[in-house]
């Protein structure tokens, strides 16, 4: 029969115990993965994971530069030597040309042979920027889409910015892999087909914009110019950032030319994407949600502008402090920053009549980072937040006080990091009866599982996970040895 011990006298223990683990538990144990290189893509390229002590655990090299930051997937067994990287490259003569230009992704095994790749660069179409990995497997393509003069001012345009002559919109493209080591386009999503303007009464996307927040003003801001990489270009919106809510199938995006970030419905059919109904939240594929800057939306002046130039946007998973949350990199702040939405546990966003959607101000901010070129932020489990500094190659990680308990720097030539994520030891090392000691089962060993142990120990309560040293107890010596644990000794 199992038994539980514990002593009234042990709590001191247990007060020490905790406060042992709070004092080493700054850092996140886990592995840091980025690309030096990948703010503005261009020549050869390695990818590190890196353990906190900056060992490297894994490399892989490549023949093209890259376009943004990429990211690790769990194949089809558990363990790290079955762990696929997504990585977004630069293509060497890209249709379109400008910052964070890319062209194509390829996925690699653990020893980086190629399992499927997809390029999209072509008269119409030029991915740049990001990349998103589904839980399905397809991955979610950023992609620059050409128009002429002609149609833009068909569209209600009214000047065109640039000697092209031109007007890049966006697309979103979900490529699903092929079975042939290429890839197929499954859904897709044009912000051509949600537009709005007031300046051409005869034109059908003719309307009030401040009545529609859900359509995009296509007077907004300016259209490329002269300057730049690559030259002359018609960038217009400069989609930099895209990720996924697997709870609510939606996307959000990140313009830094427009100083906004953008949700849609992922939800939707590819004939739905381009209407204004359908789908979980029955708009199609209009915006579910938009911050940053009520202007572009006439609801609101340059004083309600609360981010520009932002990079990384994406909502802190499950489990995680401050999950679904959105945190992002804001350029021209010097910070990165957390708020939260007005969305319902279902999914939707809520916005009053004549205002624009919240919220006023943000839950946290970083200490100071200036970069002009991409940088990212990433929640951990812990609380901590990655940081990048993409100008100056710095990766730090930072407490929620602003404290810095971990940073990696890199040198050499063409040193910049777009962006940089963190990944848990034992992110793909699924184990079917559970991680001895994960009490709360959230797949990570840290102080919320000390929490979860005392209480099963003070309540007489047993629990399989917590019994460490195997004795069918659980009492104080299950308790140290957790804290043991997790300390990595």
């Amino acid at each position: 029969m199992r038994k539980i011990h514990m002593k009234k006298n042990s709590n001191i223990l247990i007060i020490v115990g905790l406060t042992s683990l709070l004092l080493s538990q700054d850092v996140f144990e886990g592995y840091t993965l980025f690309t030096p290189g990948g703010g503005g893509g261009g020549g050869i390229a390695t990818t590190y994971l890196k353990d906190n002590n900056l060992n490297n655990i894994k490399t892989w090299n490549h023949s093209k530069g890259a376009a943004s930051m990429p990211y690790l997937i769990a194949g089809d067994e558990p363990g790290w030597e079955n762990t696929l990287l997504v990585y977004p490259y630069r293509v060497n003569s890209p249709s379109m040309e400008s910052g964070g230009v890319g062209g194509a992704f390829e996925v690699l095994t653990w020893d980086g042979e190629l399992v499927w790749e997809y390029e999209l660069s072509n008269s119409d179409y030029q991915h740049h920027h990001d990349v998103e990995p589904l839980p399905n497997g397809n991955v979610l393509m950023i992609a620059w889409e050409k128009k002429t003069a002609s149609e833009a001012y068909a569209a209600g345009r009214t000047s065109i910015d640039n000697p092209l002559n031109a007007m890049w919109s966006t697309a979103i493209f979900e490529i699903a892999h092929d079975g042939n080591g290429g890839g197929e386009v499954v859904w897709e999503w044009h912000l051509w087909d949600h537009l709005i303007q007031d300046a051409d009464f005869g034109d059908d996307n003719y309307g009030v914009v401040a009545d529609h927040p859900e359509l995009f003003d296509i007077n907004c801001g300016n259209v490329g110019g002269s300057g730049g990489p690559g030259g002359a270009n018609a960038d217009w919106m400069h989609i930099n950032a895209i990720s996924y809510n697997v709870n609510f199938d939606q996307i959000v995006l990140s313009s830094r030319f427009q100083c906004e970030i953008f949700v849609i419905d992922h939800s939707t059919t590819t004939e739905q994407a381009a209407g204004h109904a359908g789908g979980n939240f029955g708009k199609g594929g209009d915006f579910l949600y938009r911050w940053g800057n009520p202007q572009n939306y006439d609801r609101g002046n340059n004083s309600d502008n609360l981010i520009c130039d932002q990079h990384s946007v994406n909502w802190i998973p499950n489990g995680y402090p401050g999950e679904g949350n959105f945190i992002l990199f804001n350029n021209s702040g010097n910070e990165a920053i957390e708020f939260v939405s007005p969305v319902d546990e279902e999914g939707f966003y809520d916005i009053e009549d004549g205002q624009p959607y919240g919220p006023d101000d943000i839950i946290w901010d970083s200490p100071y980072y200036s970069t002009a070129m991409q940088g990212g932020a990433f929640r951990l489990p812990n609380g901590n937040t990655l940081i990048t500094d993409c100008d100056s190659a710095d990766i730090e990680e930072v407490t929620e006080s602003g404290s810095v308990v971990w940073s990696y720097s890199q040198s050499g030539n063409n040193a910049n990091i777009a962006r940089a994520q963190k990944y848990a030891i034992d992110y793909f090392d699924e184990i079917d009866d559970g991680i001895n000691g994960d009490i709360n089962g959230d797949g990570i060993l840290n102080i919320l599982d000390i929490v979860s142990l005392v209480n099963l120990v003070l309540s007489n309560n047993y629990e399989a996970s917590g019994d460490i040293n195997g004795d069918d107890m659980l009492n104080i010596l299950d308790i140290v040895s957790l804290v043991n644990l997790i300390l990595g000794n």
